[in-house]
């Protein structure tokens, strides 16, 4: 066998070829990763873990709202925006220190650089005069937000990443996309005081998602001051003395102090040598890869978004774990990505598992069964709020198993993990009947609703 410098080179230090690192090497490897920015990647440094923190920020302003209803009074509350991204930066830099030193202890080699491949077995650091050989090689570099280039005025256009680390806070935003990182970057500014546009060139926002739940969270965000402009797209972004002026493809123009583009990501491979190394892309751009994660190079897998599987970061982690298990324990595996459950921390949130209504009734041969309800929670019963929570279920007509679950309101991130846990065993819809309900909760109408949606079952 060749005498390579390591037996695994991971690219790139996100949460899933951390995990793959660390594991490989506490197996009694010899591991190096590499990372171009900060250890941590998408996820801690810029991703799910400071939006959340910001979302938690912004909510306090209606948290607020609300304690008024309940005899609370508060003089002078403010917001100070500065102090908020002092204190995020130290975490996520405190973040950061953590999956670096777990990496150390398990006796991974961090590599501080921008690693590309050579050839199948090398890769070089650039700028750094470093090329190290491996005997495998893992790449799990992530994905980066898109916008459209040829747009004319675009540079002066921010992403996701640029809105972690705006230098004060706007007063007036435009945010472009109806995915899930637009809705919730509407909430966080909306909560944060800042007038706040949402437009999406489609016909509703979320697509993907249960229509009921799409109609539901736009109706709902907007009762929450954000402007929702559908079936629109930008013709130029004019930067003027007063700020930055969107023209709108349906004549509207608009000016604000920021746009900013969340129009989705797309893998992180440019430049990477993969054609060097034998690796392929797919037709949308990812790397093509087997169930296993293995490329077309018979010694490279690769592992998250940058796959373009299902980029969400406990999804990577699971993939770096049936990596590990499949090339260095001999035990065969590969992630298993039907009922994954999914947040969107928009304000609302909303929590989902399994399948939409559209695509159950697609997959269901006898039709489906729809168990919905709309409430408003105690929560609101003193403030006058008009919010309402959306539940629903869709349950296969033959099996009667739960399918799928939507939830839009508070907490239905938290009640969504559990529920998953029902819909991955296949429980039914008498299961569910039979679980006694926790009263007074939000989280019982999900064990408590009985009567179908009129009309309701209908085969495929």
């Amino acid at each position: 066998m060749a005498d390579y410098d390591y037996d695994l080179f991971v690219i790139g230090a996100g949460s899933g070829g951390v995990r793959a690192a660390r594991l490989t090497a506490l197996g009694g490897k010899k591991v190096a990763v590499a990372e171009e920015y900060r250890v941590g990647g998408t996820c801690v440094i810029r991703g799910c873990v400071p939006k959340k923190f910001m979302v938690m920020a912004s909510e306090v302003s209606h948290a607020l709202e609300i304690a008024e209803g309940y005899g609370w009074s508060f003089d002078n509350a403010r917001f100070d925006w500065p102090t908020f991204l002092e204190a995020k930066d130290v975490e996520i830099a405190r973040l950061s220190g953590i999956y670096a030193a777990n990496l150390g202890k398990a006796g991974v080699e961090l590599v501080h650089g921008r690693a590309v491949l050579k050839d199948a077995h090398t890769v070089e650091i650039v700028g750094k005069n470093q090329t190290f050989t491996a005997e495998k090689i893992l790449i799990a570099t992530g994905g980066r937000p898109w916008k459209p280039e040829s747009l004319e005025g675009i540079e002066h256009a921010i992403t996701s990443e640029e809105a972690f680390h705006l230098p004060e806070l706007p007063k007036r935003i435009l945010i472009a996309g109806g995915g899930y990182i637009a809705v919730e970057f509407a909430g966080i500014f909306a909560g944060l005081g800042v007038e706040t546009t949402l437009i999406y060139r489609g016909p509703n926002i979320l697509r993907g998602f249960d229509d009921d739940v799409r109609a539901h969270l736009a109706g709902e965000i907007e009762k929450r001051g954000i402007k929702v402009v559908l079936g629109c797209q930008h013709e130029k972004i004019e930067k003027t003395a007063t700020g930055l002026v969107n023209h709108l493809e349906n004549g509207m123009k608009l000016e604000t102090d920021v746009v900013m583009f969340a129009t989705g990501r797309i893998p992180h491979v440019k430049d990477l040598g993969l054609e060097a190394a034998g690796v392929e892309l797919n037709d949308e751009g990812a790397i093509k890869v087997d169930p296993w994660s293995k490329t077309t190079a018979d010694n490279i897998w690769a592992i998250g978004d940058v796959t373009d599987r299902m980029n969400l970061t406990p999804v990577a982690i699971r993939e770096a774990v049936a990596f590990h298990q499949t090339v260095y324990r001999d035990n065969p595996q590969h992630f298993d990505y039907e009922a994954v459950a999914t947040a969107v921390f928009s304000q609302p949130p909303v929590g989902i598992v399994g399948l939409t209504e559209s695509e159950a009734r697609r997959s269901c041969s006898a039709g489906v069964d729809v168990y919905l309800t709309r409430f408003r929670p105690m929560k609101y019963a003193f403030t006058g709020s008009e919010e309402r929570v959306l539940m629903k279920l869709v349950v296969d007509a033959e099996s009667q198993r739960v399918v799928g679950v939507h939830i839009v309101g508070p907490d239905s991130p938290e009640m969504i993990q559990l529920a998953a846990i029902a819909v991955k065993a296949g429980l039914t819809k008498a299961q569910w009947d039979a679980t006694c309900a926790v009263h007074p909760t939000m989280a019982e109408e999900l064990v408590t609703m009985r009567e179908k949606q009129s009309g309701a079952t209908s085969a495929g």
